[in-house]
């Protein structure tokens, strides 16, 4: 004898569906960008901040109500309903975390030095940026008191992800690519007798969690170990 379907199963798909719409417009987003289709105004501004943020609370909602309506026969639709349930919060609960991350972290131009901040030089321009925070706000922003070989400073900035611009006597500089949105932060080693100096800066004007002040903390620390 045929099994009788499932009363529900498509309603249950249809909410899981929802459930798991937040992500996959991040993914999609964050593609957009990454290839050029559209600006990363589209696709991390609006897509990501606003829309999919606003999204994450539907798939809760979804998901908490396919788990309601799987209560008829759980057996066969709990754990479609469970899956929708967790996709749902999960990404609630990253987008919440999230948030407060880029909230709370330090200016992303941070500067080992404050008195005579090191410039970018060729590499961009230092306009726009705002004045940088220093060891206050970022306690890894430690210079190198001692002056670094060129060589050791162009590896410090690869063991913290930056590819090489230019290196001479007196700097190194290089810049490196976030993943998913292609967010780019600069860096700078500026080498002088008796002091080494470092600053990391955001090409944009947007929050990032404090991600300048974790990548000067990495090159002082590769700095300082050698």
């Amino acid at each position: 004898m045929a099994r009788a379907p499932v009363r529900g199963r498509r309603t249950i798909w249809a909410l899981a569906v929802l459930a798991v719409a937040a992500p996959l417009l991040v993914l999609v987003a964050a593609l957009g960008v990454r290839t050029g289709l559209w600006p990363v105004e589209l696709g991390y501004d609006l897509l990501t901040l606003q829309v999919a943020w606003w999204l994450s609370f539907v798939g809760v909602g979804a998901g908490v109500l396919a788990v309601i309506l799987a209560l008829r026969d759980f057996r066969r639709l709990g754990l479609l309903a469970l899956v929708a349930l967790v996709i749902g919060a999960g990404t609630l609960g990253v987008f919440v975390w999230q948030k407060g991350r880029l909230a709370a972290g330090p200016v992303e131009n941070v500067s080992t030095d404050l008195t005579e901040v090191p410039g970018f030089g060729d590499l961009r321009s230092d306009d726009g940026q705002g004045p940088a925070v220093g060891i206050e706000a970022c306690p890894g922003a430690r210079p190198a008191m001692t002056q670094i070989a060129p060589e050791s400073a162009a590896w410090a900035l690869q063991e913290a992800g930056f590819a090489l611009r230019k290196t001479g006597v007196s700097r190194a500089d290089g810049s490196r690519d976030t993943f998913w949105f292609g967010f780019t932060h600069d860096a700078v080693i500026r080498i002088r007798p008796g002091r080494t100096d470092i600053r990391v800066a955001a090409r944009d004007d947007r929050p990032h969690g404090g991600e300048a002040c974790r990548l000067v903390t990495r090159i002082s620390e590769a700095l300082n170990s050698r």
